[in-house]
């Protein structure tokens, strides 16, 4: 009995020798590797994809590194734009639907310029889409600058296809290469809001009084 608790207790012993080896071999390992921790949708609870980042459309390279020496961001797709024929032209890289009339309300002053897209519907601007009021809404700063093409000027849009500067029609219509609005107040001067000047694709702020051009936005991911 005595041979039998000695022979177990070495076994005993010999079992433990192996997990501390084995963990300290582990921890080892570990300390060598780079753990990915994923981000996850608040929602879903599966992984968040990254939020995909456009082509800017600068094709001329003025030194290395530079917009265009790399090119990066995501393609556009050729052809960029589809006009519905409804009165709506689809972004095809964005998804955003705009109105195919960049200039039916004139130049509004902020407020204005809000309601007017809040109560855009089918029958105004030569939208035929079956569009009610609230479907429509004035495009915040980030949406206006998906549009901008920053490889041309006067003003910096691209054309349907995507591979060159709009023209009248090509896809849009009307469009002023001075100031549209945005629905983006200034986080710090909020009597303020943000613009766009499409004749060169800039981004300034200006008070809500001020008059801008109106550019309706809707759909989108």
């Amino acid at each position: 009995m005595v041979f039998f608790k000695k022979k177990t207790s070495s076994r005993r012993l010999w079992f433990l020798s192996l997990v501390v080896f084995l963990f300290s071999v582990s921890l080892a390992a570990a300390q060598n590797k780079v753990v990915v921790i994923p981000l996850f949708d608040d929602q879903s609870g599966s992984p968040a994809p990254p939020a995909p980042v456009e082509k800017t459309g600068q094709k001329a390279s003025y030194s290395t590194g530079d917009d265009g020496d790399l090119e990066k961001g995501v393609a556009w797709p050729n052809p960029r734009f589809r006009d519905n024929g409804d009165g709506m032209v689809r972004d095809r890289l964005t998804g955003l639907i705009w109105m195919k009339n960049a200039n039916c309300f004139g130049q509004r002053a902020w407020a204005d310029a809000l309601s007017d897209c809040n109560t855009l519907a089918d029958g105004s601007c030569g939208l035929t889409d079956g569009s009610g009021a609230g479907d429509w809404g004035l495009a915040n700063i980030k949406e206006l600058q998906s549009l901008v093409h920053y490889g041309v000027w006067g003003p910096a849009l691209p054309n349907t296809a995507g591979t060159g500067q709009w023209t009248e029609g090509d896809p849009f219509t009307g469009v002023q290469a001075s100031y549209y609005w945005s629905s983006t107040s200034h986080a710090n001067v909020t009597s303020n809001a943000w613009d766009i000047y499409i004749f060169y694709g800039h981004v300034s702020d200006i008070g809500k009084s001020s008059s801008r051009y109106v550019w309706c936005v809707r759909g989108g991911q």
